[in-house]
């Protein structure tokens, strides 16, 4: 897909970050300088009566598919036409579904990760072409040199790690999804931080030379988490933080917790696909719920670990998308290489999105057993997010529900959204 370029009206913000990490502004020090968009955002703001009909669509599909609670956002050309909550946020609570609630956003923080990481190739700190074990690598600490097991691992650069074609395959499982069993193998007291998780997984032999294939990697990017931490000298969280939200005006944005009781303030509550409690991820021995405490998801760090809204996700790629109406972070080249797949070897993904369509849509998707995540960009500039706070046990398929549902939407709707900018 060609870089996007239009030239849209710009857009003034009257704003003040609320700090991402920590919560509020008074908990980080920081001055509120006046309203943020977000905080004047309801569900009243897309009531609009031409779009009931949309209204129904969703909740028929919702209803179908036992969503609790979801978000539906659009944008075009960098102007938020629309952002609206469907059902529950806390069902128990009574709480509705708003347009700023959060839920975790599980792989569609990978599009976070990249844009962290294209922020540092710009800035000169990294290359994609660096390498990333080894003495000169960017990881040369003893923690991971004295436990690379396969040589081949010496070649690994950052854009392997990207393009997810490191060598890493899933052969004993998901590293990022298999706590439990890593803690019982290796005789561990608890759950491993990222640092000795990387070290236990560097002992496993690669699935096929760097650079010759690709397989989706969810420990690639952790590790892509873990150069963040090593070049930054700042905890992943913090450095994408200033790195990216702040400068994106996207506030709603959170590390994951692991536990109802942890979650944020305006987070949502999660519903999983079934109520069978499963053992804690640290190996305690204890059941839970699968998705309260069934995997780490703060551990996810890059990989899956952002708890966001749908708007502030459009704000994210409203800075990543070539159009002129909100200022992008990277440059024109950037953009343009996150969104370039490898067609040689006939896999759509590239540096943070999922994959390139057909019809030459951007997209990126996200699924965890408590959540849902769909960012479509379609080559004339509208972009859609939906989010969701309960699980379904289609994952990919699931996926392609939702690809349909933003293709039927856009279709019969796009020409009824107004044409306004709730930024």
């Amino acid at each position: 897909m060609a870089l996007a370029v239009l030239a849209a009206g710009a857009i003034v913000f009257a704003v003040a970050h609320r700090g991402c990490c920590g919560g509020e502004a008074a908990k980080d020090g920081i001055e509120d300088e006046g309203p943020l968009w977000s905080d004047t955002l309801t569900n009243a703001s897309s009531a609009v009566p031409a779009l009931r009909p949309m209204d129904c669509e969703i909740e028929n599909f919702m209803a179908r598919n036992g969503i609790k609670g979801m978000q539906v956002a659009v944008m075009s050309h960098d102007s938020l036409l629309y952002a609206k909550g469907y059902g529950w946020a806390d069902k128990e609570r009574g709480e509705p579904m708003t347009p700023t609630s959060m839920m975790r956003i599980a792989s569609a923080s990978k599009l976070i990760t990249a844009v962290a990481i294209m922020r540092m190739v710009e800035d000169g700190i990294i290359g994609l072409d660096s390498k990333v074990f080894g003495q000169q690598g960017i990881l040369n600490d003893s923690i991971y040199t004295c436990s690379l097991a396969d040589p081949r691992m010496a070649d690994i650069t950052v854009d392997q790690l990207l393009m997810h074609a490191a060598g890493f395959g899933r052969g004993g499982g998901d590293p990022m999804f298999t706590m439990k069993d890593i803690v019982q193998r290796n005789k561990l007291k608890g759950a491993p931080d990222s640092e000795k998780l990387a070290s236990l997984v560097l002992r496993r032999r690669l699935a096929y030379e760097p650079g010759k294939s690709r397989r989706y990697s969810n420990f690639g990017y952790l590790l892509l988490s873990l150069i963040i931490e090593k070049k930054s000298g700042r905890q992943y969280w913090e450095y994408v933080d200033s790195a990216v939200l702040q400068p994106a005006k996207a506030a709603n944005f959170r590390s994951g917790t692991n536990y109802y009781a942890d979650r944020h303030f305006g987070e949502v509550k999660y519903y999983g696909p079934d109520t069978t409690l499963v053992e804690e991820y640290n190996g305690s021995g204890k059941m839970v719920e699968r998705v309260y405490g069934g995997n780490d998801i703060k551990g996810l760090k890059g990989a899956g670990g952002w708890v966001a809204s749908a708007p502030d996700l459009l704000r994210v790629v409203a800075c990543i998308d070539g159009y002129e109406g909100v200022p992008d972070l990277l440059s024109g080249k950037s953009i343009s290489l996150m969104a370039e797949a490898d067609n040689e070897d006939k896999h759509s993904m590239t540096r943070g999105w999922a994959e390139i369509e057909e019809d030459g849509s951007w997209v990126r998707t996200g699924t965890l057993s408590s959540s849902h995540a769909y960012i479509r960009l379609f080559p004339d500039g509208r972009c859609w997010a939906i989010l969701t706070n309960s699980g379904n046990w289609r994952g990919a398929r699931f996926a392609r529900d939702m690809s349909r549902l933003v293709s039927n939407l856009n279709a019969r709707y796009a020409a009824k959204m107004p044409h306004r900018s709730l930024w």
